[in-house]
């Protein structure tokens, strides 16, 4: 019997590599409730200030561009936690898919012109590729 298969090593290998599947069980099941918690609140703010005439939402239906845009930031946010702290490729490109879907719905709930920031968004989600691609994991 070798030095690395005497039981107590096993065993500590055994405990580690389970220490392990519970942190990243962890980091995948989290997340979930917050995005459910943030679509409502918003829902309900932009209710109350039609209520109160304040503010009308013509587009009501941009809010369903929001659901994966929040979805996208907690899957970047999930993905830095795995990577320990680095914001890999994946990462980022989450994290720019989540920014461009929130600008998105903000041009439609806000009623801005379209044919101006329509290609701005464009360029900033190409730029924002280009830097992914070049930047190391």
């Amino acid at each position: 019997m070798n030095e690395n298969s005497t039981p107590n090593n096993i065993s500590n290998r055994l405990e580690q590599r389970w220490e392990r599947r519970q942190e990243r069980r962890k980091l995948r099941n989290g997340g979930g409730e917050w995005i459910l918690g943030i679509v409502l609140i918003l829902l309900g703010g932009f209710i109350y200030l039609q209520t109160m005439k304040i503010y009308t939402l013509n587009n009501w239906w941009a809010l369903f561009i929001l659901i994966p845009g929040l979805a996208a930031l907690v899957e970047a946010w999930r993905v830095y936690r795995a990577a320990e702290g680095k914001f890999t490729r994946r990462a980022r490109g989450s994290l720019i898919l989540g920014v461009g879907l929130l600008l998105v719905t903000g041009i439609f709930l806000l009623g801005l012109n379209w044919t101006i920031f329509g290609p701005i968004l464009l360029v900033l989600a190409g730029a924002g590729m280009i830097v992914n691609g070049m930047l190391p994991d």
